[in-house]
């Protein structure tokens, strides 16, 4: 996720009868908020005040992004390639076996896509390595 405006979930505080000016910075992501206040006073100015709270929001978006990341290709107990999404397929078709590595993913409610990658064509490294970008690519578009 990156922010789509400048000041994606950052807000100006003036509370004048409280000598409170700055900018606040506040997202949530799974149920977990974080919030932060810069003021004006703190960092000399409104227009460093707003830059150092970008910057904050930025590097904690970029945080939150390696960490869903992280949770996308963690291990399960029913997962054995380790990648969400990812697993090892064998088809028996009229006596030959075919295996490849296969990719899923839902782009939309109700749908699902799904990419296949033969390991006798690539081979069984590339073709898993296949499979993970093109899930990666997948759940991104």
């Amino acid at each position: 996720m990156e922010p789509s405006q400048p000041n994606y979930a950052i807000a100006r505080i003036d509370l004048a009868n409280a000598s409170t000016h700055g900018w606040q910075v506040r997202l949530q992501r799974r149920g977990v908020k974080y919030a932060k206040y810069f003021g004006d006073r703190i960092f000399g100015d409104s227009e460093r005040s707003l830059q150092a709270a970008r910057q904050w929001r930025d590097e904690l978006i970029s945080q939150m992004n390696k960490r869903d990341l992280a949770r996308t290709c963690s291990r399960s107990a029913r997962n054995r390639s380790g990648v969400i999404g990812v697993s090892k397929v064998s088809v028996i078709t009229n006596g030959s076996s075919y295996e490849f590595w296969q990719a899923t993913w839902s782009p939309e409610t109700g749908r699902r896509r799904c990419v296949k990658f033969s390991i006798r064509r690539y081979g069984e490294q590339e073709a898993f390595r296949l499979a993970v970008i093109a899930r990666e690519e997948g759940i991104r578009s």
